[in-house]
């Protein structure tokens, strides 16, 4: 079922977490934490939303991390045997990562971020202040050579100034499936 995000909650503060990544170690907001800012984004191995803009994703948190842009994507879908931890490590490898993999397997993180759909954008100033909740960029699915890079351009502005911009647009993709019922 296609979902988009929620409007930014300018302000809002990060909840730090502590989640097991694929490279074997633990994570958490505070390690990702970059000195601009800090990208945290909600993915998933299965949603064809974000398989068919992960390339993009990939190159777009190289370009923020160049910047002092901390980057963690986290992974809280259940249910389907193609996002498991095993899963997540090829799909992290194959995809060339340069940011921790982690998995929220209680969903705790999705729910205390309000995390909506895969890939949902959180982007926090030096002062862990969400500032931006949109999309990555004006392509959607479809690559449009030129098309408005949404997510760099804001994380820069916030990397810069401290503030994201006022206008954003939702990003759009696969709903995260949550557990029925709380471990």
């Amino acid at each position: 079922m296609v979902e988009t995000s929620t409007i930014c909650n300018f302000g809002w503060k990060a909840k730090d977490f502590t989640l097991s990544g694929v490279d074997g170690k633990t994570h958490g907001f505070s390690d990702a934490r970059g000195k601009n800012g800090t990208l945290v984004i909600f993915l998933s191995n299965t949603c064809p939303y974000v398989r068919t803009v992960i390339s993009r994703i990939v190159e777009e948190a190289r370009a923020l991390q160049d910047i002092g842009i901390g980057v963690i994507g986290i992974m809280s879908n259940v249910g389907d045997p193609r996002d498991s931890f095993e899963s997540m490590k090829e799909f992290a490898r194959v995809q060339g990562f340069s940011f921790p993999y982690v998995e929220d397997i209680t969903q705790d993180v999705a729910r205390a971020y309000d995390a909506q759909c895969t890939p949902d954008f959180f982007g926090f100033n030096a002062r862990d202040e969400l500032q931006y909740r949109g999309r990555l960029d004006a392509s959607r699915r479809e690559l449009i050579p030129g098309a408005r890079r949404d997510l760099f351009e804001a994380m820069q502005q916030i990397a810069e100034t401290g503030k994201g911009p006022q206008e954003q647009i939702p990003s759009m993709g696969c709903g995260i499936k949550w557990r029925e019922a709380a471990l």
